[in-house]
C-alpha cells in the first residue's frame, strides 16, 4: 500500500478577477504542492499581488474556486486566515517600537496570551538573529534587519502557508541571501511558501516550480529547468588564436555564426557534456586549437522575455522580430 500524496497547500481553479472593464486575472489554474516553494513571475501589471491578495483573503475573486490550506476560501475565509501569513513588498513593522514590542503586539493580535505571546516574541527574535537590536526602535533598523523582523511577525501565529510578496525589494545581495537562507529553512519545517519576485535568479535559486502570468492568462508553468528548455538559444562560442583556425573550424560546422573580427565561432548546442565533448573530439581530430570555451543556457531571463509581453506567442504582435538581446555567456 502506497502512501498518497498530501494535499495541495494551494489549488486555484478559474480564478477570475477584473476592475471595470479590465481582467487582471482571467481563468487562471495553480496548484501549489504542500511543502515546498511556488514562484509567481510576470510583468509589471500582470496580476501577482492581485493573486496573493485574492489567496490570502484580502480581496474577494469575482469567480472560480480556490482552496488554501484545506480550506474553501468562499465558506471558510476564517480558517484560511488562521492557516496563512502574508509579507507584502512593503515592511509592516511600525518603526516607533522595538523589535520586540512589535512580535509582542503582533501576538496580542493573535491572542495568544501574555505569557504565551512573550515566549513567542523571544523564540523568533532568536532565530532571526535580532536579540542584540530586539530593545531598539525598528527606525534605527537596517533594510535586511525590517524584513527579518517582518516576517518574523508573519510567523507569529505558526502559519502553515507563507505569502512573500516580493520579500526582498531593495535588499542588498548579502541581505538577500539571507532571506533565502530563512525561507529554505522554512520550507524544511513543512511550510509552503507562495513567491511573488521581481528578481529572476531569486525564483531560479529557490522555487520548486514556477508560473508565468501574464496577460490575465498563466502562460507557462514548470520547474526552473523545464522552462528554460522551452526556449532555443543555447550555443557555445568558441575563440581562436588567428584566423586560419576559425576558417578550419567554421567548414566542420555548417549552422554556426563567424565572427572574424573577433576570431570566434557561434555553434548552437545545449551545452551538456556530452555534446561539449563530441565538439571538441571533432575540433581536435582535426588539430584546430580553440583558445576558449564559453557555453550560453537560456536562463530564466530568456524565458521571461520569449514567453511574455507584446511578443509572447500567441500574442498579437508575436510575429513581428523582437529586438537583438546582448548574448549572455556564462563562462566554463
Amino acid at each position: 500500500m502506497t502512501d498518497s500524496p498530501p494535499p495541495s497547500a494551494i489549488a486555484a481553479t478559474g480564478l477570475r478577477k477584473s476592475y471595470g472593464d479590465t481582467p487582471v486575472l482571467d481563468g487562471i489554474d495553480l496548484d501549489v504542492p504542500t511543502g515546498t516553494i511556488f514562484a509567481l513571475l510576470g510583468p509589471n501589471g500582470a496580476g501577482k499581488t492581485t493573486a496573493v491578495q485574492i489567496m490570502s483573503t484580502l480581496i474577494p475573486a469575482d469567480g472560480g474556486e480556490l482552496r488554501v490550506a484545506g480550506h474553501d476560501l468562499a465558506r471558510e475565509p476564517d480558517a484560511v486566515r488562521a492557516a496563512i501569513g502574508v509579507t507584502g513588498q512593503f515592511s509592516a513593522v511600525d518603526g516607533l517600537l522595538t523589535g520586540r514590542e512589535n512580535l509582542i503586539l503582533m501576538a496580542d493580535l493573535r491572542h495568544l496570551g501574555r505569557a504565551e505571546g512573550r515566549r513567542r516574541a523571544d523564540e523568533l527574535l532568536e532565530r532571526f538573529d535580532l536579540v542584540d537590536a530586539a530593545g531598539q526602535a525598528v527606525a534605527t533598523f537596517s533594510g535586511g534587519m525590517k524584513r527579518r523582523l517582518d516576517l518574523a511577525m508573519t510567523l507569529v501565529g505558526d502559519p502553515r502557508v507563507i505569502f512573500l510578496d516580493e520579500p526582498t525589494t531593495g535588499l542588498d545581495p548579502r541581505s538577500r541571501r539571507v532571506m533565502w537562507e530563512i525561507i529554505r529553512g522554512l520550507v524544511a519545517g513543512g511550510v509552503t511558501i507562495f513567491l511573488t519576485t521581481q528578481y529572476l535568479e531569486e525564483a531560479d535559486r529557490l522555487a520548486d516550480r514556477i508560473a508565468l502570468l501574464d496577460g490575465g492568462h498563466v502562460v507557462a508553468e514548470g520547474t526552473a529547468a523545464e522552462l528554460k528548455r522551452r526556449v532555443p538559444g543555447g550555443h557555445v562560442t568558441l575563440r581562436f588564436a588567428d584566423g586560419p583556425a576559425l576558417a578550419s573550424a567554421a567548414e566542420m560546422f555548417d549552422t554556426a555564426t563567424r565572427d572574424d573580427e573577433a576570431l570566434t565561432l557561434q555553434v548552437p548546442g545545449d551545452g551538456g557534456v556530452r555534446s561539449l565533448r563530441g565538439l571538441l573530439d571533432r575540433l581536435d581530430a582535426a588539430a584546430v586549437d580553440v583558445e576558449e570555451l564559453t557555453v550560453h543556457t537560456p536562463d530564466l531571463d530568456d524565458v521571461f522575455l520569449a514567453l511574455t509581453g507584446p511578443t509572447r506567442p500567441g500574442s498579437p504582435a508575436s510575429a513581428r522580430p523582437s529586438p537583438a538581446n546582448p548574448t549572455k555567456e556564462q563562462a566554463r
